[in-house]
């Protein structure tokens, strides 16, 4: 996991559900925030302020509960662009043990027109660093 980007994640009480561990939407909002947190740890802020994202399909595999105590860890990495389409992958892990991965398809948007723009080599390069 070593070339991966790794971010740490806080299991809250509002996270739990009636059955007692974390709720699966709540899995979908640690995916989004080991991106972002990729994305803002990566990225010049002149890049950052310049482009935003939004997800146009996700993915996910639940693979084990996780519960109040649990300290979870979230890991990244990027795999191909298509224009401004780009596939992220996520994994979550409790310890050595997957507790879901997932798959995101991205699209970068020009932060001031709203609208997509092709992801360039650059981009590529600074999503690829760990």
């Amino acid at each position: 996991m070593a070339d991966r980007f790794s971010h740490p994640i806080q299991v809250l009480p509002s996270d739990i559900d009636d059955m007692g561990h974390v709720n699966n939407v709540i899995y979908l909002r640690w995916v989004q925030e080991v991106a972002v947190a990729h994305w803002l740890a990566s990225a010049p802020a002149e890049i950052i302020s310049s482009l935003s994202w939004v997800v146009l399909r996700h993915e996910i595999d639940y693979k084990a509960p996780v519960y109040l105590t649990d300290q979870i860890t979230g890991y990244t990495w990027v795999g191909q662009a298509d224009g401004a389409r780009f596939e992220r992958f996520v994994q979550l892990r409790k310890g050595d043990t997957v507790v879901a991965e997932a798959k995101t398809i991205w699209c970068m948007l020009d932060s001031q027109t709203g609208k997509p723009k092709r992801i360039t080599p650059e981009i590529i390069q600074t999503l690829s660093k760990s």
